[in-house]
């Protein structure tokens, strides 16, 4: 069993592989992060808050992520980084620890990726209608590219973008 060593965003949010994630980072310990990924070509991991907060103390998270790299970057008018993160692959938790500057870290375990199945035809008019939603969305939506006809993709972005409590698209993540 291949175990991988990462550091854990923890918030009340859920990605998805292939999905945008738009951050605003103002804590020493994720601006440290964020940092290294840049100067390591690494990513980190995302995953959803079950009790806690994402500013401040600890909290306790659900045992599924996903894995995300840092695409791009830039300063805020208000001074704070923003930056934007595109999820690449599932894991689960095997062990985790918090270091002294209160960044999680854990031992991870990657998952099989979604099958490649296509879209099946009796669906065929979800990927126009996910098309439509996603420009509307706007940004980081509007401009991320598209694999309609992939089954798993289309999956993915419906959880994403419909208003479904954030618990239920982590069992859609699981």
């Amino acid at each position: 069993m291949d175990r991988v060593e990462i550091p854990l965003f923890p918030l009340q949010a859920v990605l998805f592989p292939g999905g945008p994630l738009p951050l605003r980072i103002f804590e020493t310990r994720y601006l440290d992060l964020v940092r290294r990924c840049l100067r390591e070509e690494t990513g980190f991991g995302v995953v959803l808050i079950r009790e806690g907060q994402e500013a401040g103390g600890p909290a306790l998270t659900f045992d599924t992520g996903t894995y995300a790299r840092i695409v791009d970057f830039s300063q805020h008018p208000d001074g704070l980084l923003g930056i934007e993160a595109l999820g690449e692959r599932r894991f689960r938790i095997l062990e985790r620890r918090r270091e002294r500057d209160g960044l999680n870290v854990a031992e991870v375990q990657w998952l099989p990726p979604e099958s490649e199945a296509l879209l099946p035809p009796e669906f065929a008019e979800i990927g126009p209608a996910l098309a439509h939603a996603l420009d509307q969305a706007g940004e980081p939506f509007a401009s991320l590219g598209r694999r309609l006809d992939s089954a798993a993709w289309v999956s993915a972005r419906l959880a994403e973008v419909l208003p479904l409590p954030m618990v239920h698209k982590q069992h859609c993540l699981e």
